[in-house]
């Protein structure tokens, strides 16, 4: 019974690393152009919602296509190592 636990605790671990490694190459280029627009709007006192948005979108349309095919392969890595570790939880 113990040795399932440490088993399916090391799948959550693994999961989790993933999920990291996929999102942040999303998400600090994202964080970086966020305050880099938010202190604009702070020095200019301007407010516009769209102009917060429409950077943060092209980034993460720049990053896709330069870092999406390295993402899905580290997700894809991810799933077939844990379709290949189904018969170690069911024995």
């Amino acid at each position: 019974m113990g040795n399932e636990q440490d088993i399916l605790l090391g799948f959550a671990q693994q999961g989790l690393w993933t999920a990291a490694l996929a999102s942040a190459p999303l998400l600090i280029p994202v964080l970086v152009v966020g305050i880099a627009v938010g202190l604009f709007q702070a020095v200019t006192s301007i407010n516009e919602a769209t102009l917060s948005f429409v950077p943060k979108l092209l980034v993460v349309a720049l990053v896709l296509a330069l870092f999406g095919a390295t993402i899905l392969g580290v997700v894809a890595d991810f799933a077939r190592e844990m379709y290949a570790r189904i018969p170690d939880v069911l024995n």
